[in-house]
C-alpha cells in the first residue's frame, strides 16, 4: 500500500472515532506527531486523550478504547490488530491501521518522520497546513534531512507562509549566552556547560547590544576545534527556520524545549507548547535549561567501560540518548557508540553511528538485547535496548563479538 493510501486509510478511520487514547513517544518528534493528530482531531469534533511515555509494550495497550500510538508500536509485533499505528522506525506490526514511510519504500531513518508521517494523515482529515511547522519538529529531533517527503512537506510550510527559512546561529536558548552555555546539539567541548567561558565568549563579542558574529563563530570553532567533530562545527551555523503560527517562534528552539520536557518527564507541558497554549511557556524553557544541564552533566561524567568498544556509562539514565548523540556526532569517534544507564534492576542503551560509519543498530541491537532476555531496536544508525541489569557483563560480551573493532 502506498503512504497516501495508508494515510488516507487512517484518516478515515480516525474521523469515525468519537474518542482515542493517543500516545506519543516522549521526544520532539513523537510528541510533534500526536500533536498534529490531535489538531486533526479537535477541529474534526473528535476527542481524545494525549499520553506522553518513555516506552510502550503490548500490555500497556486499553482494550476498551480506541488506541493511536504515535512513534511507537511498529516494532511491536504482538500488538492487537486494531491499533493505529502512526510511526517510522522498522516496522514489525502489522495491523491494518498502520502508517510508517518504511512500508512505502520510503527512508523512515533520514526522509520522514513520525511527525511527518502524522502531518500527511492529519491533510487527509481537513486542510490542516498551518501544522506544518510542528512537522519540521520531527526533522528537527531525529537529525534527519530535507529530502524526499521531508522536503515537500517543509516547502509546502515554505509555500503557504507557515515556515520561514533563515540562516543563522543553530544554538536554541534564551540568549547568546544560554545558546552558548547549553549548548548539547552540537556539543561544543570548552564552552558546553562552562557558563563563564560562555558569558566572558559573548561580552568579547558584543559592543553596546550587536553581537560581531563572524567573531563569534570564529571564537566558538578555536575553542571547540580540538576535540569537536567536523560535523559538530558545521552544525553551529546554517539553516534556521520561523514558525510564525507556534508559540515559540524558532523551530530549533521549539524542538529543543519540547524534545526536554518529554525526556525530563514533563511530556504534558511540551504536548502543550504544541497544541498552542502559552500557559507553561517560561516553565517549559525552565524544563529545558534543566535537562540540558543534565545532559551536559552526563557527557562530562560518562565512564568508558571497555577499550575495545566505544561503551560509556552514565549515572542519569534519562540523558542516555542524548549523551550518546553528543558522543557519537560531536566528538571524533571511529566507531558505534553505546550509552547505558541504569533504572532499578533494568539498563537501557542508546546506541548511535557517528557520521561515516554505517553499521545497522537496529538489528544488532535487536540481536544483542535478544539474548541478553530483553528487547531492543529502532533505527539503522540510531537505536536502543533494554535488559536486566544482571545482563549487563553478558551485553557487553555480546557488542565486543557483535562489533567490529
Amino acid at each position: 500500500m502506498s503512504l497516501d493510501a495508508a494515510a488516507a486509510s487512517l484518516a478515515g478511520h480516525l474521523l469515525e472515532q468519537e474518542f482515542v487514547e493517543v500516545f506519543a513517544h516522549h521526544d520532539a518528534d513523537g510528541i510533534a506527531a500526536a500533536s498534529i493528530l490531535c489538531h486533526a482531531m479537535f477541529r474534526g469534533g473528535r476527542g481524545f486523550r494525549l499520553r506522553v511515555r518513555s516506552t510502550i509494550t503490548t500490555a500497556d495497550i486499553p482494550r476498551d478504547s480506541s488506541v493511536l500510538l504515535c512513534d511507537l508500536g511498529s516494532a511491536l509485533s504482538d500488538l492487537p490488530g486494531d491499533v493505529m499505528v502512526v510511526d517510522h522506525h522498522v516496522p514489525h506490526f502489522e495491523g491494518d491501521y498502520h502508517v510508517n514511510p518504511r512500508l512505502a519504500g520510503i527512508d523512515g531513518d533520514q526522509n520522514l518522520s513520525a511527525a511527518g508521517a502524522a502531518y500527511i494523515v492529519a491533510q487527509r482529515m481537513g486542510d490542516n497546513r498551518d501544522l506544518a511547522g510542528l512537522a519540521l519538529l520531527g526533522i528537527i529531533g531525529d537529525r534527519q534531512v530535507l529530502e524526499g517527503p521531508n522536503r515537500d512537506i517543509v516547502s509546502e510550510g515554505i509555500a503557504n507562509g507557515f515556515i520561514a527559512p533563515r540562516r543563522g546561529l543553530r544554538l536554541p536558548g534564551r540568549g547568546l549566552a544560554e545558546q552558548v552555555a547549553l549548548a548539547i546539539n552540537p556539543y561544543l567541548p570548552g564552552l558546553s556547560g562552562i557558563p563563564d567561558a560562555a558569558r566572558a565568549l559573548v561580552a568579547e563579542v558584543t559592543d553596546e547590544d550587536d553581537v560581531d558574529y563572524e567573531a563569534l563563530l570564529s571564537r566558538i570553532v578555536l575553542e571547540a576545534a580540538p576535540k569537536a567533530s567536523l560535523s559538530a562545527i558545521y552544525g553551529i551555523w546554517g539553516a534556521t527556520y520561523s514558525l510564525g503560527r507556534e508559540v515559540i517562534d524558532e523551530a530549533l528552539g521549539l524542538a529543543a524545549v519540547v524534545d526536554a520536557c518529554g525526556k525530563a518527564g514533563s511530556g504534558d507541558t511540551g504536548a502543550s507548547l504544541c497544541l498552542r497554549s502559552t500557559y507553561a511557556l517560561q516553565e517549559a524553557w525552565e524544563i529545558a535549561a534543566g535537562y540540558r544541564k543534565a545532559v551536559i552533566a552526563g557527557i562530562h561524567g560518562a565512564r568508558r567501560l571497555d577499550d575495545g568498544i566505544a561503551l560509556f556509562e552514565v549515572d542519569d539514565v534519562s540523558v542516555a540518548g542524548d549523551v550518546a548523540d553528543a558522543l557519537a556526532n560531536d566528538l571524533v569517534q571511529d566507531g558505534p557508540v553505546f550509552v547505558i544507564g541504569r533504572r532499578g534492576d533494568r539498563c537501557s542503551v542508546s546506541a548511535r553511528c557517528p557520521p561515516g560509519i554505517d553499521i545497522d543498530l537496529e538489528v544488532l541491537m535487536r540481536t544483542v538485547a535478544e539474548a541478553c532476555g530483553g528487547q531492543g531496536g529502532g533505527h539503522h544508525r540510531r537505536a536502543g535496548a533494554r535488559f536486566g541489569a544482571d545482563r549487563m557483563d553478558r551485553f557487553r560480551q555480546e557488542l565486543l563479538e557483535e562489533v567490529p573493532t
